[in-house]
């Protein structure tokens, strides 16, 4: 599997300094607990953010200290890669939060020419806005680092400080309310869900001839499954393989209309959002008096997930105190021979796989969905080793960027994606996470790169033979 070659664009003086998504509408801010506008006391506001976070977490005043300016950042970023703008270089990105905090946190304040420090001005907050969701939180520029800066992290606490005066994303703040108005992002009420569920068992028993339960809110299942939304209204390939696996293995399960979303869009906003949208994962669990909780297709809902027992835990009420993802626990059972499988229900597929950011770059899973690949598909080519795995590249549509307005961004960040996708024979590319199925399907048209998108577990679910329920 060979390398791709990558070189670094030529320099384009803030190509992209327009390139501002929609502010949040006050409404918005409100149901999420946040000032509806710019504040008008917004530095001293803003600066005793700044303070708060910097007391709050050791490793943002240590990556703010640290960094030497080297560049080796510059050329692993799929945002300076694609837009050629030296602003979205991750050390260049940093250094608009990084010269505000040496301004009025350290001795370089005193030498603001010297120390490269400046006030935070209107000028600064504007570049703020602009930069900082230019930026998708994908970690890649943190492999890289010799220091181990994880500059994503100065990205979050940017956005936190913004949000803490009245400054944010459209997208992410209306994504935000609509999990606290519904139980999810896309906005939509519990009978809509339930009934869409229906939807999907009629497609499975006139596919199949098989009677696949979809079921929701059942109280005492086994297993509370949380997916990302999307899965119910948009990826069905993937919501019904969920079903067929559970069918296959005889296990009870359960969704929650409390809780039919995995993503957490507090990740890409502030810790408070990001705790409260995980703490309804738990109170559904608690109230369905579920054994365990297994997360669907979604990368930022796993990151979070892997700290919920810190976060909002213990979960020492569940068998399993732990969350599980779904294709570690998909691998597990057939392991232990829950299923049977028929490759050639793929055969038109020459299959690819791409790794989701917030999954190969906090601990994976990365060979389990591999494995319930190769099971599935006679066909499987995997890009090149320097694009995927802990190196993969970003979709282009993290971090709260999945928005129209965003869409020459998200169409640049995504190019050395289409790139290594276009280095395989593939008509398939399979994921596990929502925003990327979203996003990849844009950029399967804009690059024109003839390929399907869809979830493993689509995938999966198509070669898996059903012969009714066994329990395992």
């Amino acid at each position: 599997m060979a390398d791709m070659k990558i070189e670094v664009p030529r320099l384009q003086r803030d190509a992209f300094a327009d390139k501002q998504c929609h502010r949040a509408h006050a409404d918005h801010m409100e149901t999420i607990n946040l000032p509806p506008e710019l504040v008008d006391n917004w530095q001293q506001r803003a600066l005793e953010k700044m303070e708060q976070l910097l007391g709050r977490y050791r490793s943002l005043r240590d990556y703010l200290d640290i960094c030497v300016r080297c560049g080796s950042c510059a050329d692993k970023c799929p945002f300076f890669l694609g837009t050629g703008d030296p602003k979205n270089m991750p050390v260049a990105r940093a250094e608009l939060l990084r010269k505000v905090y040496r301004y009025y946190f350290t001795a370089a304040g005193w030498l603001p020419d010297l120390g490269r420090a400046e006030p935070l001005t209107e000028e600064v907050l504007n570049e703020w806005y602009t930069y900082f969701y230019q930026c998708s939180e994908c970690r890649r520029c943190s492999v890289f680092c010799p220091y181990g800066i994880d500059t994503a992290e100065i990205t979050m606490a940017a956005r936190e400080i913004m949000a803490s005066i009245g400054v944010a994303n459209k997208y992410i703040t209306e994504v935000l309310a609509n999990v606290y108005r519904t139980g999810n992002n896309i906005g939509i009420p519990a009978p809509a869900w339930a009934d869409n569920l229906e939807f999907l068992e009629d497609d499975i028993q006139e596919d199949t001839g098989v009677d696949v339960k979809m079921p929701v809110d059942q109280e005492g299942a086994d297993v509370l499954l949380v997916p990302p939304s999307a899965d119910n209204f948009v990826n069905l390939d993937t919501m019904m393989g969920y079903g067929k696996v559970f069918h296959a293995a005889g296990i009870s399960w359960t969704t929650a209309t409390y809780a039919s979303e995995a993503a957490n869009f507090g990740l890409f906003l502030d810790f408070n959002n990001m705790k409260k949208v995980n703490k309804r994962i738990i109170d559904a669990a608690r109230r369905l008096k579920v054994k365990r909780i297994v997360f669907g297709e979604c990368g930022h809902a796993w990151r979070v997930a892997l700290y919920m027992n810190t976060l909002n835990g213990p979960l020492d009420f569940l068998e399993v105190p732990n969350p599980i993802h779904c294709t570690e626990f998909t691998l597990d059972l057939l392991k232990r021979g829950a299923f049977k499988l028929d490759k050639s229900a793929n055969d038109e597929y020459v299959v690819t796989y791409h790794d989701p950011c917030n999954i190969a770059r906090a601990g994976g899973p990365l060979e389990p969905p591999r494995e319930l690949i190769r099971a599935s598909c006679n066909r499987f080519e995997e890009m090149p080793e320097n694009t995927t795995r802990i190196n993969t590249f970003c979709c282009g549509g993290g971090g709260g960027l999945l928005s129209d307005e965003h869409m020459d961004v998200r169409m640049a960040g995504a190019k050395m994606r289409a790139m290594a996708v276009q280095t395989t024979n593939a008509n398939y590319l399979a994921t596990m996470c929502a925003i990327c199925k979203a996003q990849l399907k844009k950029v399967n048209t804009h690059y024109k790169l003839g390929v399907e998108v869809e979830g493993v577990h689509g995938l999966f679910g198509r070669a898996l033979v059903l012969n009714g329920n066994q329990e395992v």
